[in-house]
């Protein structure tokens, strides 16, 4: 309601949408890998568990697929990148695991 009325005070131009756009994005990034760091150091420092943490990430990371799928806007290119992150993340993990117990 208030960004209607400013609108049609002083129009936005595409500079200015692609500017909110990148700082979400940078936004998103910073708190994402800021949650990541604070759930390792939590895991591997303090020797809890924090999937309290995790699950924000992870469902930040699904709001964000699931308001691409609605409006139609997932390409094979992303796809490709997900893919290929979630796999490294598979193996990170696995690695990690069986560090763990071995030590």
């Amino acid at each position: 309601m208030a960004r209607q009325a400013l609108d049609r005070i002083a129009p936005r131009d595409e500079r200015e949408a692609g500017i909110d756009l990148a700082a979400d994005r940078l936004a998103y990034l910073v708190l994402s890998y800021g949650l990541l760091l604070a759930v390792a150091y939590r895991a591997f420092a303090w020797q809890q568990s924090s999937w309290d943490l995790l699950a924000l990430v992870v469902l930040g990371g699904v709001a964000g697929i699931g308001y691409r799928a609605w409006h139609r806007a997932l390409s094979g290119r992303w796809a490709t990148v997900v893919g290929l992150s979630i796999a490294a993340a598979a193996v990170v993990a696995i690695a990690i695991a069986i560090l763990a117990r071995s030590a």
